[in-house]
């Protein structure tokens, strides 16, 4: 296949094809927002298993976790057993500009690293709380709850970077000196139940949607060895938006439509707000993590909670 055009040794094809149908972004303004981001975008994926959502022509997205078997053999990879699958799966590691033009050529929009290294699978190097607004509401729900989690973290001695999602809420980064991942989970369950009793009629952590009452969830389940997109990465949605940091003074003056593969490159200039905003690490406070580990599991206790009712109709 002849290509288009060739950076850094990677072959780019088909660049003026439409990414996704009902929308008119083409391959090259991925390739290019991805090329121009890069060294903003690689240190969030360094070192860490990544998982892309792709799209093909005429098709729906899809998430990718194992790396294809015609890869490049030169972009680093890692094994690792999936209890979910009930199978063994390759990850690439996205360390540098050619893998990411690979990826990109590959029409991989979406980029999904790890909590934690490659090389220490059981140390997560943040905290995260992931928010979305309620069905009905607009962001600005989520950022006023998104401040009741800086509060919460503010009341313990910590602090964190915000930034869009680039679908409908936020994510909330606080970077961690070494600690366990039951401790760090155990941590940002205490967080989001802090946050919760700043103002209950705003936010809740109740797992179960229709226990919310049409609040805000603070989701405290991105742990371990899950995923959250990357900071600059574009999601696959009308427009192509990105996720984009943002400043909290700013954050109740902002939609995740402002941020876009066409809008974010003016926006950031020669900066690099994330890199900017993201403290140093640090220690989780023990009440912290003492207050998490009292607090049930979300996803374990709503398992519960759910074969409790279902007994209860059938009965």
């Amino acid at each position: 296949m002849s290509a288009d055009e060739e950076r850094d040794g990677v072959p780019l094809t088909h660049l003026d094809q439409v990414l996704s149908d009902g929308d008119d972004a083409t391959k090259r303004d991925l390739v290019d927002y991805l090329d121009a981001v890069h060294q903003r975008i690689l240190p969030g994926l360094e070192g860490r298993p990544l998982s892309v959502v792709r799209v093909r022509p005429g098709q729906p997205g899809f998430m990718q976790k194992n790396i294809p078997k015609y890869a490049p053999s030169w972009i680093p990879t890692v094994k690792t057993w999936a209890q979910a699958s009930k199978r063994e799966v390759s990850y690439a590691l996205c360390n540098d500009r050619r893998t990411l033009l690979w990826f990109a050529n590959q029409r991989a929009v979406e980029y999904h690293p790890t909590l934690v290294k490659a090389d220490a699978w059981d140390v997560p190097t943040h905290l995260i709380m992931d928010i979305d607004p309620p069905e009905g509401e607009t962001f600005a729900a989520a950022a006023a709850a998104a401040q009741l989690v800086r509060q919460a973290l503010e009341n313990d001695g910590l602090t964190g970077a915000v930034k869009t999602s680039g679908s409908k809420g936020v994510h909330i980064f606080v970077p961690l000196e070494p600690q366990s991942p039951e401790d760090v989970a155990a941590a940002t369950r205490a967080v989001a139940a802090r946050a919760e009793r700043l103002d209950p009629s705003l936010a809740t952590t109740a797992y179960i949607k229709d226990d919310r009452g049409g609040k805000v969830f603070l989701d405290s389940t991105r742990a371990g060895g899950a995923t959250v997109v990357a900071a600059y990465s574009p999601r696959l949605r009308p427009g192509l938006p990105v996720s984009f940091p943002v400043s909290w003074d700013r954050l109740d003056t902002v939609t995740p439509g402002d941020f876009t593969v066409h809008t974010a490159l003016a926006l950031l200039g020669d900066d690099d707000p994330w890199a900017a905003a993201m403290p140093a690490p640090q220690r989780l406070p023990a009440d912290l993590v003492e207050e998490g580990h009292t607090i049930p599991v979300a996803r374990v206790a709503a398992m519960h909670e759910g074969k409790r009712r279902a007994r209860e109709r059938r009965e």
